[in-house]
């Protein structure tokens, strides 16, 4: 049995355009993921920003019109090519930027929020990198699975992230259906990009504002995707919730407010180091 969440609708000047997804105060019912973004860019929207306490995950659509240039405070400066994934676990504290690589063409992209855990919190920042070449795929009838992070079936993502995480993005053809297993213990939930689903019987269109949450569960389920008209992509998040509480300000987020006023005065005082 699933719940609805309701995403908002965001946009920045006239480059920038998003459906956003967030968790609350214990980022329920989305727990470990803080929030999500599907999102169109096409100039600079954000400026320079840190991050602390989780992580910040950038994945590009293959039908991206250019990639995404990103650098950070740990000397991380790469093209984040349509069809690739960054992850930036944020830990102590990172500054962070990113940019379309061509200025005036669309990115097509998640914006991807994940906690980590309490004792990793304090840790040393860094990142990860796929390339598209190495997302695995599953080719099925009717239907294409890639797999940047997690795993389905036999497909595995070579990412060993610190907060584990599954991400598929899903191609469906018209008439095609699909069942995705989640493991005991995992939350879910499924974000529509195009077209219109069936998700467990009801009716999901990516021009609302509203997707099925799925909560972790003692035994395994499937979820069973479902296209009856035209083609249809939708995005399967699930993580085991990390269930701890979560303070924000700006773009940091950490378990508790003491935390959270550390890293503050850490990233005002320079500690995050600078691009």
């Amino acid at each position: 049995m699933s719940d609805i969440a309701q995403l908002h609708r965001m946009n920045i000047g006239s480059g920038f355009r998003a459906y956003s997804l967030r968790g609350g105060e214990m980022a329920a019912p989305i727990d470990p993921f803080l929030g999500v973004d599907h999102a169109w860019m096409s100039v600079a929207s954000f400026p320079t920003h840190p991050h602390a306490g989780f992580s910040a995950v950038s994945y590009v659509f293959l039908d991206s019109e250019t990639g995404i240039n990103n650098r950070d405070s740990l000397d991380t400066r790469n093209r984040i090519q349509p069809g690739g994934l960054h992850w930036t676990a944020a830990g102590r504290g990172v500054v962070h930027d990113e940019v379309p690589a061509v200025s005036g063409k669309t990115v097509h992209m998640l914006q991807i929020f994940v906690n980590l855990a309490v004792d990793r919190q304090d840790a040393e920042a860094f990142a990860l990198s796929l390339e598209p070449q190495d997302v695995p795929v599953v080719q099925l009838p009717g239907a294409k699975v890639r797999v940047p992070l997690g795993s389905f079936g036999d497909a595995h993502s070579p990412l060993h992230p610190p907060t584990e995480v599954c991400l598929l993005d899903i191609s469906l053809d018209q008439g095609a259906s699909l069942s995705v297993p989640v493991a005991a213990g995992h939350s879910a939930f499924i974000m529509p990009i195009f077209g219109t689903l069936e998700i467990d019987g009801l009716s999901f269109d990516a021009n609302e504002p509203r997707l099925p949450v799925f909560p972790a569960q003692t035994t395994p389920r499937e979820i069973a995707l479902q296209v009856k008209d035209g083609n249809a992509k939708a995005v399967v998040f699930s993580g085991i919730p990390l269930r701890q509480p979560v303070h924000w300000q700006g773009s940091l987020a950490l378990a508790s407010a003491e935390a959270l006023a550390a890293r503050l005065a850490a990233y005002q005082r320079g500690e995050f180091g600078s691009l």
